[in-house]
């Protein structure tokens, strides 16, 4: 399996069951699955990160729009859905409004409490420096690459009109940081970038002309 068949592998998967249980089938495609227990850090290190406080990296523009489910709010409406003997393809992605990564931040921080100070990166010096997608810098991928283009825009109306609801941004950022809190110190990270790599990062992009910024912006 690799990021070129993970897609296709998924869709023909539900087509096999289409086509095994005609008509009877309940389709849910979830976009990032966040919240407590997530071994993927892929969310977990926003909340985590942004309690540090001071300095902290931010990918590409603060108005970039991002989506999740709470892993809570999934499982609920999943059960729901299953017991009422529903069928066909829902998207089950959220929030129900759209949310900006810098509003995310900000309620990363809100909640926490820090007194963090975020640096608005452009994707190009992030590919310039080989900073990865996704896993070095969680919930981005460079909007420049006509193949992320509604990366961040599936349709959730129909799961909504079907009962899904979501608890509130912070919420999830509340219960991702309690349960990252009981996590051993020397928890190995399996998404984000470490203290140093990011400090590395914020100076290479301090050295940028104030121009170049803008621009890039």
């Amino acid at each position: 399996m690799t990021g070129e068949t993970y897609g296709p592998l998924k869709a023909l998967c539900e087509r096999a069951v289409e086509q095994t249980l005609p008509g009877r089938t309940l389709v849910i495609r979830p976009g990032l699955i966040v919240g407590p227990f997530d071994p993927t850090d892929r969310f977990t290190y926003w909340p985590h990160r942004v309690a540090q406080g001071g300095e902290v990296l931010a990918p590409g523009r603060p108005a970039r729009p991002v989506q999740f489910i709470d892993v809570r709010d999934l499982a609920e409406w999943t059960l729901d859905m299953a017991e009422a003997k529903r069928t066909g393809v829902y998207n089950a992605d959220g929030p129900a409004q759209p949310l900006s990564m810098e509003q995310l931040l900000d309620a990363c921080k809100i909640v926490s409490g820090s007194a963090a100070r975020f640096t608005w990166a452009s994707e190009e010096f992030l590919a310039e420096q080989q900073v990865e997608a996704w896993s070095q810098m969680p919930l981005w991928v460079p909007e420049s690459d006509p193949s992320n283009t509604g990366f961040f825009a599936f349709d959730n109306r129909k799961a909504l009109a079907a009962g899904l609801v979501f608890r509130s941004i912070e919420e999830t950022v509340r219960a991702t940081l309690e349960w990252d809190a009981t996590r051993p110190a020397d928890h190995v990270w399996r998404a984000g970038l470490t203290r140093e790599r990011e400090a590395e990062l914020l100076q290479a992009y301090r050295a940028l002309a104030p121009r170049q910024k803008e621009q890039a912006l």
